[in-house]
């Protein structure tokens, strides 16, 4: 090997950690082909790369390193301490990015790929395991990772890539989102079953102004649309609990513990009676939301394509 002194400074002690892996990780293959056949010669036609090209290349990773990895006898090269030591930790590392390749490549796979997918906790019992049997009538071995969370939560999870599709309401509007429209959902006025109210099957909300409500907790979209509807309604709901799910407050209001607008169960529940709201219209908006621009994996394309031909049909009777 012919050492190249036009090679850009020594790396010191001190310089950045991504600074190191910028210079070092394109030649820790090579290196690690080198290493194994101790012949530069071979290894540049194993790589299919030319001889120079492999020679200058560990000639720089040295200068970088700043110690010598081979000792050298024409083409002929075999390792020092170092360079023994250095080759055990660029074998684990090369192990981790071809794992880490299999993965990601496993994840896209048009057959047996992997769909990240959120959805409202009030989706969870009844509507998604009915979208995900039907899916995978015809995608029998697509793999989900399933996260049921609140609206604007699953949203900074979609932002930050840990999603690729979610269900969620209301539907958002964001300009580094797409969300479509796909269904509507009625909501109900829940009281005990021994409440003044409990023998009506309308109701307009303004009969319930002095109720107290339990509700959601601030930031949840369900929450946002009963304290809506209830200012349209010409009152501020007095609320004596918050909760993170809609069948506890279900069983809050069982316990005589306030009413709540809420949307049907999937199974019904003893101890309560659900209104039909007349005024104002009680219903929420059902979207599908994902990142603009953001390119979609085989698998995640075809289920996205499932849901948005749901339009309409989204949700159960």
């Amino acid at each position: 090997m012919v050492h190249d002194h036009s090679s850009q400074p020594r790396l010191s002690p001190s310089s950045y950690e991504e600074d190191i892996t910028l210079l070092l990780a394109p030649r820790l293959a090579y290196f690690a082909g080198v290493a194994r056949h101790e012949h530069v010669t071979r290894a540049a036609q194993e790589m299919g790369v030319p001889q120079s090209t492999l020679s200058r290349a560990m000639v720089r990773l040295e200068h970088d390193l700043g110690l010598a990895l081979f000792a050298r006898k024409g083409r002929t090269v075999s390792l020092t301490p170092a360079g023994r030591t250095f080759l055990a930790s660029v074998e684990r590392a090369l192990g981790e990015v071809e794992r880490a390749a299999d993965s990601v490549r496993a994840d896209a796979d048009p057959s047996a790929g992997k769909v990240a997918f959120g959805f409202l906790h009030t989706m969870g019992s009844e509507t998604v395991p009915g979208l995900l049997r039907a899916f995978r009538a015809d995608h029998p071995r697509v793999r989900f990772t399933l996260v049921q969370n609140y609206g604007e939560a699953m949203l900074e999870r979609l932002r930050a890539g840990e999603l690729d599709l979610c269900l969620t309401s209301p539907v958002p509007d964001a300009p580094d989102l797409v969300a479509r429209r796909l269904d509507e959902q009625r909501l109900r006025l829940v009281v005990p079953d021994d409440h003044r109210l409990a023998g009506r099957r309308r109701i307009r909300l303004a009969e319930a102004a002095d109720e107290v409500f339990v509700t959601l907790e601030p930031g949840y979209g369900l929450r946002r649309i009963t304290d809506d509807l209830c200012a349209e309604a010409g009152f501020t709901p007095r609320i004596a609990f918050e909760g993170e799910e809609a069948e506890t407050l279900r069983g809050l209001v069982a316990a005589g513990l306030g009413v709540a607008l809420l949307p049907p169960p999937a199974v019904a529940r003893p101890g309560v009676v659900e209104l039909t709201v007349t005024a104002p219209r009680a219903a929420r908006e059902i979207g599908l939301a994902w990142l603009e621009g953001h390119p979609d994996t085989a698998p995640v394309a075809a289920f996205k394509k499932f849901l948005l031909s749901r339009r309409g049909s989204l949700l159960p009777d």
